[in-house]
């Protein structure tokens, strides 16, 4: 899809588009063959197309125009788009994440561990772009946030459903978390789901299980809605596993995958607390937390926990 402003109307077709705005699947876009899009660059000459039947392919497939009505700020500040926009940004980041998260722990409860890593590794490239939009708020003072932060009554990031999913895919299960959601029952079952659901954590104790490790059946037969407990035994699976460089070892790029994700995802929480000292110190959070306090206390959970203190005896 062409972002450029210039061009030509095809016209071998009389300015009419036979990629047209309405299509068959559905969305507003009609499928294109490979012969189809050297015609029509052929065509119009190299140019992009500039008349299309209805509305643009591209804004059909992606609803831009839709995603840019979504920022309606609460202030005249303009600092206030900022904070607003970048925090759907990460809305968006957690549902990615989330995403690649559930593809790979339903490849791993198939036994397939190669076909997990591809959404492994996505997972961690979405989180590093989740990193990178703490940039866009670098620039905010106390003075700055304070212009609108009153606006914001007791909205926070804390309620962020999407990031609970998230946690919770990631072994970091707290079932009070969910109750702010149960005056909003999509949301709230979704939640549930997840919260009684394996984590992607508790798919890999099981995998190691069915490969012949030992694994406690204590850790195996818990209750899912509790956080698993640092267990000794997977810590000593994990240094048998990375002892093997053996070019048929699975499980080794499978521990390197999880560590990333662990990794860029321990650096995004240490962002959120930077900026949070950054913009309002040590004052109370917007939703009622001990703001700074209780962040530092959300940190001390580590992803994947054996994979780190495993490195120790390796």
């Amino acid at each position: 899809m062409e972002h450029g402003q210039h061009g030509s109307v095809i016209a071998a077709t009389g300015g009419r588009d036979p990629v047209g705005a309405t299509g068959r699947n559905g969305a507003g876009i009609r499928p294109v063959t490979a012969d189809e899009r050297t015609a029509r660059a052929e065509a119009n000459q190299g140019e992009p197309t500039l008349e299309f039947a209805d509305r643009t392919p591209y804004d059909a497939y992606v609803h831009a125009s839709t995603l840019h009505t979504l920022q309606q700020t609460l202030s005249k500040d303009p600092g206030e788009m900022s904070f607003l926009m970048v925090s759907q940004i990460m809305e968006l980041y957690f549902g990615l994440t989330c995403f690649e998260l559930r593809q790979a722990r339903q490849r791993l409860g198939e036994d397939d561990v190669w076909a997990a890593l591809g959404p492994l590794r996505r997972a961690a490239l979405h989180l590093e772009g989740l990193n990178a939009a703490w940039r866009g708020l670098r620039w905010m003072t106390p003075a700055d946030f304070n212009k609108f932060r009153d606006l914001l009554g007791e909205g926070s990031g804390f309620q962020s459903a999407m990031y609970r999913q998230l946690e919770f895919l990631l072994g970091l299960k707290t079932p009070s978390l969910i109750r702010p959601f149960r005056r909003q029952p999509a949301v709230y079952d979704a939640l549930l789901d997840a919260l009684h659901a394996p984590s992607l954590w508790d798919e890999v104790f099981r995998l190691l299980a069915r490969r012949g490790f030992d694994i406690p059946t204590t850790l195996l037969d818990r209750d899912l809605t509790e956080p698993a407990e640092p267990s000794p035994e997977v810590e000593r699976c994990w240094v048998e596993i990375y002892s093997d460089t053996g070019p048929d070892n699975q499980l080794r790029p499978l521990g390197e995958a999880l560590s990333e994700i662990s990794e860029q995802f321990g650096d995004w929480r240490y962002q959120h607390l930077k900026a949070t000292q950054r913009t309002m110190g040590a004052k109370p959070g917007t939703g009622g937390s001990g703001g700074v306090a209780w962040l530092q206390r959300s940190m001390a959970r580590t992803v994947f926990p054996e994979l780190w203190s495993a490195r120790t005896s390796m």
